[in-house]
C-alpha cells in the first residue's frame, strides 16, 4: 500500500517503521521542526521512506491508500479538513496497528486512572508468566508491538479518546473504562461529544468481548449501551449488586467476585500504590488480569508489588522539612481533585501550563480544605487567577518553569508539601507531561543539594 503518516513523533515514526517493514511505501511528514523531528525523518527516508518536516504535501497524501493519524493532530487542523483527502481513508496509529497485530488487547480507556490501570494489568499479567507489554498511550507505541517477530501473549494498550475517534476495526478482547468527567474542551465541542468517542470502545463488540466497568459511575455503566458482550463492574464505595461479577473492597481488603463466588486479593495496606482511586485502579486491572486467564495467586502477588508510575504521585525529595511531589500527569481537573484528596499536609499547589476549557473553580472545595498557596503559570495563569483568587491565595507567576518552581519553595514552610498537579497540558513550555515532571524533579533535587551545601559550610 501506498501509506500517508501525519505527525513524526512517537506513534508516527513507529508507524512508519511498521508500514516500511511490510513492504508498504510512506510519506511521513509533520508540520513542526525540531531536532527530534529531524532525527525521525531521517531514520525514515533511510528506510526508503519520503518524508517533510515543516509541513504537509497534500497532493502527496492524495496519492496514498490510507492515511494514518497521530493522536496529537486535532481534527480542526488544516491538513485533515483539506478537501482533497476527502476520499483517502484515515485511520489511528491505534488502528494502523491493531490491524497488523496477532496478539489479543485488553484496551483501557477512561478520564483518569488509564496509565496506572494499563501498567498494573501488565505488570499482573507478566506476574502470571505472561508476555504482555503496555503500549499506546503508555510505554510503547502499539505499531512498535506489531513489529516484534513473536507476538505477546496480550497486549495492554492506553486508548484515549483521540486514538478511539476514527476507529473502524479496532476490537480489544477486553476493554475497560475507569472513570468519565469533563476533559479535553480544549478540542471537543461538548462533554458529549468527548464521551461519544470513549464509546467507540464497543464498536466492534461480539458476546464474548468482556467490558470492566466502574460500577460507581453511572455515565461509565451507560457508555456501552446495548453493546453485547460480558459486563464485570468495580466499586470502592460498597460491594457489588447481587448477580454481578468484577471486584470490590470490603473494609480494608480488594475482594475479587466471579461466578463461584467471592475471593479476597490483598489488604490495601499491602500495596504500594495509595488512596482510594488506586483502589479502583487495582481492582479494575485485577478483573481484567484474570479475564485474561491469570490466576488469583499470581494476581495477588502482583498487587503487593507494583510501585506505581512516574510522574503520578510521585515522592521526589523531602528536604528542610518540605515534601516534593511531581504529579505532573495531572492534566486536568477531576485528575488534580485525586492529587489534592491524596494530600495530609498543608499543600502549595503549582497550577497551570495550557488551558483545556474547564473552570478552575471545580477545585474550590478540595483548596479550601488542602491547600495554603497556589502558584499560577503558564497560559492558563491569568484564568486560575479570574478563578481561585476571590476565594484562595494565588501568586501568578510569568516567566520560566524555573522561576515558577522557586517562588513555590519559598511560599513552602516545613511540614508542608510542594505539589505539582497542574490541571493543565504541558505543551505551552513543554513537549510533554513526562518532560514538565523530569524538569520539576531536577530543579527540587537541584534546590535540595544547593540548600543541604549551604547548611553544611
Amino acid at each position: 500500500m501506498r501509506v500517508g503518516v501525519l505527525g513524526l513523533g512517537r506513534s508516527g515514526l513507529a508507524a512508519a517503521r511498521l508500514a516500511l517493514a511490510r513492504g508498504d511505501s510512506v510519506y511521513a511528514s509533520d508540520s513542526g521542526d525540531s531536532p527530534d523531528l529531524r532525527a525521525a525523518a531521517e531514520e525514515v527516508r533511510r528506510a526508503d521512506g519520503d518524508t517533510e518536516v515543516g509541513s504537509h504535501s497534500i497532493e502527496r497524501l492524495m496519492q496514498c491508500d490510507v492515511i494514518v493519524v497521530s493522536p496529537g493532530i486535532p481534527p480542526t487542523s488544516p491538513v485533515l479538513t483539506d478537501p482533497r483527502l476527502a476520499g483517502v481513508r484515515r485511520i489511528p496509529e491505534l488502528e494502523f496497528a491493531f490491524e497488523r497485530l496477532d496478539s489479543p488487547v485488553i484496551a483501557v480507556t477512561g478520564t483518569n486512572g488509564k496509565s496506572t490501570t494499563t501498567a498494573l494489568a501488565a505488570h499482573l499479567l507478566r506476574a502470571a508468566d505472561y508476555d504482555a507489554p503496555a503500549a499506546g498511550n503508555i510505554g510503547r507505541a502499539l505499531s512498535d508491538v506489531a513489529l516484534e517477530a513473536e507476538p505477546p501473549d496480550w497486549v495492554v494498550v492506553e486508548a484515549s479518546s483521540f486514538q478511539l475517534a476514527d476507529i473502524d476495526t479496532f476490537a480489544p478482547r477486553i476493554g475497560v473504562v475507569t472513570n468519565l468527567s469533563p476533559d479535553h474542551l480544549d478540542r471537543y465541542p461538548t462533554v458529549d461529544a468527548y464521551y461519544a468517542d470513549k464509546a467507540k470502545l464497543f464498536s466492534n463488540a461480539v458476546p464474548s468481548s468482556i467490558w470492566v466497568l466502574n460500577g460507581e459511575d453511572e455515565a461509565v455503566r451507560a457508555l456501552p449501551g446495548p453493546a453485547p458482550g460480558e459486563r464485570r463492574y468495580f466499586r470502592t464505595d460498597r460491594a457489588l449488586d447481587a448477580g454481578e461479577q468484577g471486584g470490590f473492597v470490603r473494609d480494608d481488603e480488594l475482594v475479587l467476585r466471579e461466578r463461584e463466588g467471592d475471593e479476597s486479593l490483598v489488604r490495601t495496606r499491602e500495596m504500594r500504590i495509595l488512596g482510594r482511586h488506586n483502589h479502583a485502579n487495582a481492582l479494575a486491572a485485577a478483573i481484567a488480569a484474570v479475564a485474561a486467564g491469570a490466576d488469583t495467586a499470581s494476581v495477588r502477588a502482583g498487587l503487593r508489588t507494583f510501585a506505581g508510575l512516574e510522574h503520578r504521585l510521585e515522592t521526589v525529595i523531602e528536604s528542610e522539612g518540605i515534601l516534593w511531589i511531581n504529579d505532573s500527569k495531572a492534566t486536568n481537573i477531576a485528575s488534580t481533585i485525586v492529587a489534592l484528596q491524596s494530600m495530609t499536609r498543608p499543600t502549595v499547589l503549582l497550577l497551570g501550563g495550557r488551558h483545556k476549557g474547564e473552570p478552575y473553580t471545580k477545585l474550590l472545595p478540595w483548596i479550601g480544605t488542602h491547600v495554603r498557596e497556589i502558584v499560577a503559570y503558564g497560559e492558563a495563569a491569568q484564568r486560575i487567577e479570574s478563578d481561585l483568587a476571590a476565594s484562595a491565595s494565588v501568586h501568578r507567576v510569568d516567566g520560566s518553569f524555573e522561576t515558577v518552581v522557586e517562588r513555590a519553595a519559598t511560599l513552602a514552610r516545613p511540614g508542608e508539601v510542594i505539589l505539582l498537579s497542574p490541571a493543565c497540558s504541558s505543551y505551552d513550555m513543554f513537549r510533554n507531561y513526562e518532560e514538565r515532571g523530569r524538569q520539576f524533579k531536577h530543579l527540587a533535587q537541584t534546590r535540595a543539594e544547593t540548600m543541604h551545601g549551604q547548611f553544611h559550610r
